[in-house]
């Protein structure tokens, strides 16, 4: 069964849907296969959605396979710990679905090689803007022999839509709010009408407990206590979100010493819970207007502006990256004198004399996580004490990408360049080092919440010990 030609002209020219290669069907095929990336989960997945319809459509199962890369730039053990943990997740939920799980390990899962193995009428891909996945992608639709497509899974409005770099939150915003009707709503999540029957030599891991020991990857980064990966703890701490802190949100966003956040920021990164699923309970939550809005607007338009950031800039992860204004004003101030200059290293182990700048960057180390009030703080100093603004916006986004379970994600890229380059931002006023870059210091910084009970709770976690 080819499908309906009219079923498949509408499938192609979904928005979330960029056409990779271009084609029919093979009506010869074995199955639909879903090359998961991004989007680790079973639930709310706009590309699983996706692949099984064209499945149903097509009379033919549906087999997702995710390829795990030890090899992935900046990843180490703390990263590949919690994306294992969320595999028993993700395999359970895509059994409800009825679909199949392939789930292979490097150098052993090249997608054209499964295509070969399986011989899939049609691949389906989820989208990430990251320079290295996307190469991957133009790699494949270069060399794939069937239909190629690919779904903006990890956004609420495809990005594509948005056609060029947006300047700030307030250009995005009614490009955003204009679209917010028709792509937030809720997944029927459709089940695969048809049961894939794994071919008895086809091979695939099964255990993953001990799947990481023989790897040859960065271990000097352990995983920690803090949080745990999967699918079901997103959904249980989005539950006590709504049900503990939605209500006081706008109030105690940045008070990083009252832990007012969600905490899914490393969920959203591995995509083991989706912005849908999240917008959609704040909203059922009935919470006032004023805290569902400041919620809303940090999930969905500055989120969606980090990552149209990165897909239109491709210095994203670049001090050219940065505004005119901003390289202007930077190297203007490029040779005024630093009162005090860090070594990398020193900044790594928190060896500053700044004690909520240390405190920021343990939590960072220990719990595989940092308030966002504080690494607006954290960056700034960064470039404040290094010897240049390119080497300070490299160090932030090493260590960042080092330690952070949402490291290497457009979120960290965006609030680097917004802190150190003036990325989303505005000129202020001139001062050393800085020039019109946005400033904040130790003193004001502190006024704004309890920075003394910050800093003790740090100093007990770091007696208590975070790492597993």
């Amino acid at each position: 069964m080819a499908g309906d030609s009219k079923f498949i002209e509408s499938f192609r020219s979904d928005p979330r849907i960029t056409v990779r290669r271009d084609g029919s069907p093979d009506p010869d095929g074995a199955c639909v296969l879903y090359w998961m990336q991004r989007a680790q989960r079973a639930i709310d997945n706009p590309a699983l959605d996706a692949a099984i319809r064209l499945g149903n459509e097509l009379g033919k199962p549906v087999v997702a396979f995710l390829g795990l890369m030890p090899s992935f730039p900046r990843a180490n053990l703390r990263h590949f710990h919690f994306l294992v943990e969320g595999l028993p997740d993700l395999a359970v939920g895509l059994r409800q679905r009825h679909v199949g799980f392939l789930l292979r390990s490097w150098p052993h899962h090249p997608l054209l090689k499964v295509c070969e193995e399986l011989r899939p009428s049609a691949v389906i891909g989820d989208e990430n803007p990251l320079r290295e996945p996307e190469r991957w992608r133009q790699k494949i639709a270069a060399e794939i022999r069937v239909p190629f497509w690919t779904v903006d899974a990890d956004v609420i409005v495809p990005s594509r839509l948005l056609l060029k770099q947006q300047y700030a939150a307030r250009t995005i915003r009614p490009r955003i709010h204009a679209r917010l009707a028709k792509f937030l709503a809720p997944s029927d999540n459709p089940v695969a009408k048809k049961h894939w029957k794994r071919p008895p030599n086809l091979a695939s891991l099964c255990h993953t407990d001990d799947l990481m020991a023989r790897w040859k990857i960065d271990r000097s980064v352990q995983p920690v206590s803090s949080f745990r990966g999967g699918t079901n703890e997103a959904l249980r701490l989005l539950d006590e979100f709504v049900q503990t802190k939605l209500r006081g949100y706008a109030e105690q966003r940045n008070h990083p010493e009252l832990d007012g956040t969600s905490r899914l920021s490393p969920y959203l990164h591995f995509g083991q819970i989706g912005p849908q699923t999240i917008a959609l309970a704040v909203r059922k939550a009935k919470a006032p207007a004023s805290q569902e809005e400041a919620f809303l607007e940090e999930l969905i338009v500055r989120r969606e502006l980090a990552i149209n950031f990165v897909r239109f800039n491709p210095d994203y992860d670049s001090i050219e990256g940065a505004p005119g204004w901003a390289l202007r004003t930077l190297a203007d101030h490029a040779n005024d004198l630093r009162e005090v200059l860090y070594s990398e290293k020193q900044l790594e182990n928190s060896e500053t004399h700044d004690p909520l700048w240390n405190a920021a960057q343990k939590q960072m180390v220990l719990t595989g996580w940092m308030h966002n009030y504080m690494r607006m703080y954290w960056a700034k100093k960064i470039l404040e004490w290094t010897r240049s603004p390119a080497a300070a916006f490299d160090i932030a986004l090493r260590l960042n990408d080092k330690y952070e379970l949402d490291g290497r994600d457009p979120n960290g890229y965006e609030g680097v360049a917004w802190a150190i380059a003036g990325k989303s931002d505005r000129p202020w006023f001139e001062r050393p080092v800085f020039g019109t870059i946005r400033y904040m210091s130790y003193a004001s910084t502190s006024r704004k919440f309890d920075s003394e009970s910050y800093i003790r709770q740090i100093e007990e976690i770091e007696k208590k010990g975070s790492l597993r």
